[in-house]
């Protein structure tokens, strides 16, 4: 009997598994923390103002009395939910008009660049907060102000890919062999897009997280009592002195989303 040869997959490296296992980790604790610890983040007793750990609230109190451990573990789900949501948006746009600016090419591709290039000129930070004006303190302010400014990006990636793929010999002779479209998208552009995208979506996240956070604490993201991450560091920072642990909660496990995003976008062996 002829045996047939197993190859095994190609492991990931050790950089992003890492990366992985953080965001697993923080994940794990946004959603199964407050079953674990049944709480109410938006619940108050301004006679545990700032008190430490215990049973009911086991990173201890805010400066209203309110538990950190159902804040944060509330806020570690609001800021990821709202990036990864502008995230697939301006994916998906991306990858749609930069395959479209490189397959079409003429007129198309220079408006689309145009296009790009007008909001790559403004700051990202900015753009947002117009949205926000219109839309203020609000998820649906954060997520369409995000994926205007991240589609850029995922557009630029997917432009440049695309056209040096569909100028290889592979595509030429698919194209000579009748294949359409549907076939080449599936056969050749995807599987050279897709790593791009993997880690423009990790930096893209990461980007939204950080910015969320930013707004917040400047006090023009999202609006008291909302358990955010940039809304928890400004309320908490006058009392730094009084309670430093308190403050840094939402400052540690900011990094730690940010560590992992990081690591699964550029991890190496």
């Amino acid at each position: 009997m002829t045996s047939i040869p197993y190859t095994l997959p190609r492991d990931w490296p050790l950089g992003r598994m890492i990366g992985a296992g953080v965001l697993a980790l923080v994940a794990a604790f946004a959603v199964f923390g407050p079953m674990l610890v049944p709480g109410d983040p938006f619940a108050q007793s301004l006679m545990q103002s700032l008190s430490g750990p215990e049973a009911g609230a086991p990173f201890g109190y805010d400066h209203l009395g309110r538990s950190l451990y159902h804040r944060l573990a509330h806020a570690l789900r609001l800021s990821p939910v709202i990036a990864l949501a502008a995230v697939a948006t301006a994916g998906a746009a991306g990858l749609v008009l930069g395959t479209l600016a490189a397959a079409r090419g003429g007129w198309v591709e220079r408006l689309l660049v145009i296009l790009a290039d007008a909001l790559m000129a403004l700051p990202g930070l900015l753009l947002v907060l117009i949205v926000l004006a219109i839309m203020p303190g609000t998820a649906t302010g954060f997520w369409a102000g995000l994926s205007l400014v991240l589609w850029v990006e995922f557009f630029r990636l997917t432009r440049a890919a695309t056209r040096a793929t569909l100028a290889s010999p592979a595509v030429e002779a698919s194209r000579l062999l009748g294949f359409g479209w549907p076939y080449i998208l599936h056969r050749h552009l995807w599987p050279e897009i897709a790593p791009l995208m993997l880690t423009a979506a990790a930096f893209g996240t990461a980007t939204a997280i950080m910015g969320i956070a930013a707004l917040g604490f400047v006090s023009v993201g999202m609006r008291a009592p909302t358990p955010e991450l940039g809304l928890m560091m400004v309320e908490l920072l006058p009392y730094w002195r009084e309670a430093p642990m308190a403050l840094l909660t939402p400052v540690i496990a900011t990094f730690t989303l940010l560590f992992g995003l990081t690591l699964l976008a550029g991890g190496q062996k």
